[in-house]
């Protein structure tokens, strides 16, 4: 009796080896479509071309207590190389010397005008109400937005986001990097996160299936906003004045993505874990409220990352077929290295695939801790 449940134990767990062995092919095989067929649509895109418009252009700004920030980065704003643009300040209800500064930038650039944001009940401290408000106040009909704490690359940057604009392209889509920290392995990661997700939403943008973009650097024409009634269906969401949109609002047909250097934005990143942990938690519960294509892809691709982690431990530890699996492992990180590489380098953020594994697998694990969470609680300042 003994002998027959041994080996009854030994064929069930045969056959449990079996599946995971077919199913680790078919996990390396889903990584292996999106690094090469998905997001090499942007790792192996040749180097975008510019062709300069003279279209007008509102720059948008919103700020809410960022005295320090828009003292340094609006005189930066106001020093574009561009023949026709105004900017609009929004004060958002700011506490500190934040509106007084903007004022007294009205009063010194003729191209500036201030939109002052008063708290009201029904949208207390919401940025969409605030945005709302500076869109309907821009004069010229292209809209090229970014946050307060952010500055651009270059005085061409209003140049080359417009210049990415056609008749039928009315949603541009940009990058907004953060700063380098020299030393600081935090910095490496979230600069590294921030580089893959724009990989992912430009590629997909390639492809005809935009479904995200970023505040700190992202254009579109004003029809667009008000084509969907503007953050009507999600203005009860703190957050998601970007991709929320962006979800709802871009089409294959009307969306590009400019990734020209003097096209990025800067931004300081987060200095503590705790902070930037934070901050990703409002960035996940809000993608929940994306389309079902697009939440499904994203879960995918994830799952396919945790599982291509998980699976080659049991495989590995049971010495089932482990040259086979140790070929399947180099040649998934051989295909993931060059597709990010060539993303990196057209992003400027090529120091960071030195640690790529390493924060491949702190990355995927942290995703897993934030989802659950957001399960068991709601981020704070989110909804």
């Amino acid at each position: 009796m003994n002998l027959y449940i041994c080996t009854r134990f030994q064929r069930q767990s045969a056959y449990m080896l079996i599946l995971t062995f077919y199913l680790f092919i078919g996990i390396v095989a889903i990584q292996l479509f999106y690094y090469l067929v998905i997001f090499g649509k942007f790792a192996f895109a040749k180097t975008q071309k510019s062709s300069p418009k003279r279209i007008p252009i509102s720059v948008i700004v919103c700020a809410k207590n960022e005295e320090v920030n828009v003292k340094k980065f609006i005189p930066i704003l106001a020093d574009q190389d561009y023949p026709d643009y105004e900017i609009i300040l929004i004060d958002d209800a700011s506490s500190d010397d934040t509106l007084e500064i903007l004022e007294a930038f009205e009063k010194q650039y003729a191209n500036i005008r201030l939109v002052k944001v008063e708290n009201i009940e029904a949208f207390w401290g919401n940025k969409k109400f605030a945005l709302t408000l500076g869109i309907k106040a821009a004069k010229k009909e292209y809209l090229l937005f970014t946050d307060a704490d952010c500055y651009p690359n270059s005085k061409d940057w209003i140049k080359e986001m417009s210049s990415q604009f056609t008749a039928e392209k009315t949603i541009v889509l940009g990058y907004g990097a953060y700063e380098k920290i020299a030393g600081s392995f935090l910095n490496k990661m979230i600069r590294f996160e921030t580089m893959l997700t724009a990989v992912q939403y430009f590629s997909w943008a390639k492809l005809g299936r935009p479904y995200m973009g970023v505040g700190r650097n992202l254009a579109y024409k004003k029809e667009e906003f008000f084509n969907v009634n503007g953050f009507i269906d999600h203005m009860k969401i703190r957050s998601g004045d970007d991709d929320l949109f962006i979800n709802q609002a871009a089409k294959g047909k009307n969306t590009t993505v400019c990734f020209a250097p003097e096209s990025f934005t800067y931004s300081a990143p987060k200095t503590t874990f705790k902070d930037w942990f934070q901050q990703k938690r409002r960035h996940i519960a809000t993608a929940g409220f994306y389309k079902s294509f697009d939440r499904m892809q994203l879960g995918v691709f994830y799952i396919s990352q945790l599982l291509f982690l998980l699976l080659p431990i049991v495989l590995l530890a049971f010495h089932y077929q482990w040259i086979v699996v140790l070929i399947l492992i180099g040649f998934r990180y051989l295909f993931s290295w060059l597709s990010l590489g060539f993303s990196a380098s057209k992003l400027k953020e090529k120091d960071v695939m030195y640690w790529f594994p390493v924060i491949e697998i702190v990355l995927i694990f942290m995703q897993l801790n934030l989802f659950l969470a957001n399960i068991f609680s709601k981020p704070v300042h989110w909804k």
